[in-house]
């Protein structure tokens, strides 16, 4: 039986791309460098942190990439603060609420930095579902590496046959089965390109999912 699920953030709990897309791009063109879409969409998935790390050594930048963190930040920050419509992705709350009505413990293991988590949960209450919280940028390596899976499966004290994964990029989804738990992708409009054949189920919406359905699924 499922007793624990590990939840990614973004695109899953709440679509923030479009606004890190906007941070990211706008960031590129301070730093006088073009990106192509192929190269974003490889992203999907990796900590801040790895991308600039792989953007520095591909473009040669001279910026620190703590400096370049930082302004990313920034920009991020500022278009999530005043970004009226931003909200929940539908039906992931109803799921949420259902499965801790039903004991079951909620993880999240995003890729996004604690700081930006942090916004999020405060933002939309979600702190009280969640056992604990992960983020990336305590990874030396992003999704694909299993590792923020493996940790999140620890910290619940979980055998990862007990847990699963639900994820929308193809670099959360192979992180997910390089841990060995079973994972639901989600492919969602927002999630466009993105290679979810590798997960063990993929849904289009939230309402297939239920804290029934999702107990009795065999890892």
């Amino acid at each position: 039986m499922i007793r624990t699920v590990i939840f990614d953030m973004d695109g899953v709990i709440i679509d923030t791309e479009p606004i890190h897309h906007l941070a990211f791009f706008t960031q590129f063109a301070e730093l006088g460098i073009v990106v192509s879409d192929e190269l974003y969409a490889s992203f999907l998935g990796s900590s801040t942190r790895n991308v600039f790390q792989r953007l520095k050594q591909e473009f040669n930048l001279s910026q620190e990439v703590d400096a370049l963190l930082r302004r990313k930040r920034e920009l991020f920050n500022q278009a999530f603060d005043t970004d009226p419509g931003l909200d929940l992705l539908p039906g992931v709350r109803a799921l949420i609420e259902d499965l801790q009505r039903h004991g079951v413990q909620l993880v999240l293991a995003s890729s996004a930095s604690k700081a930006t988590i942090a916004r999020v949960f405060n933002r939309f209450g979600l702190t009280p579902y969640f056992s604990h919280l992960v983020s990336g940028e305590d990874f030396a390596q992003s999704k694909p590496n299993p590792a923020i899976f493996l940790h999140a499966a620890a910290l619940a004290e979980t055998p990862v046959t007990e847990c699963i994964v639900i994820e929308d990029s193809s670099n959360g989804v192979a992180a997910a089965k390089a841990a060995s738990i079973y994972c639901v992708g989600y492919a969602s409009p927002h999630s466009a390109g993105q290679d979810l054949r590798q997960a063990d189920r993929v849904i289009q919406d939230f309402a297939e999912l239920s804290a029934a359905t999702i107990q009795h699924i065999t890892a």
